[in-house]
């Protein structure tokens, strides 16, 4: 059993690894040029906050998974859920530092916290303590979605033909 146990927590660490190999280059090239509110954390907490996230969510849909008997009829609504936020979650990075998509990337969080949203209610009468697992992330999400809108708002995309 332990076996589903580390696959469900490290499940969502192959997404963010990836995000972050493909994008790497453009942190510090692009990402450091865009105007940021005085709030915007250091870029040094991003991989420690994403990695005890990932971990409580991962190990959170393993406690679902295992209360609902595996993959049944009973999971596929939760794990649903859980799976296509999980996806939005990994789309950002590419629509934000890989197409600099500011406008998409906003898109993708504004519907990612509602999927966030939707996994937790799901989640709430199936297992209590995965439900309290995703609300630090949930609460981290917050925050990236401000920090999103005030990019957005903040860096107006350059139009077609013009140069960084």
């Amino acid at each position: 059993m332990w076996a589903y146990t580390v696959g469900f927590t490290v499940l969502p660490h192959v997404g963010g690894f990836l995000g972050w190999f493909i994008n790497r280059k453009e942190i510090p090239v692009w990402y450091e040029k865009l105007k940021k509110p005085s709030w915007c954390p250091p870029r040094k907490i991003f991989p420690v906050a994403w990695t005890v996230l990932y971990t409580g969510m991962g190990y959170a849909s393993y406690l679902i998974w295992n209360d609902l008997g595996g993959c049944s009829s009973k999971a596929i609504v939760p794990l649903g859920l859980y799976g296509a936020q999980l996806a939005l979650n990994w789309a950002w990075p590419p629509s934000f530092f890989g197409a600099r998509n500011l406008k998409m990337a906003l898109i993708d969080i504004l519907c990612l916290d509602g999927l966030v949203i939707g996994t937790i209610c799901s989640w709430y009468r199936i297992n209590t303590v995965a439900t309290l697992l995703m609300v630090p992330y949930l609460g981290w999400l917050a925050m990236a979605t401000c920090l999103t809108i005030r990019i957005w708002k903040d860096n107006p995309e350059q139009k077609p033909g013009k140069s960084e």
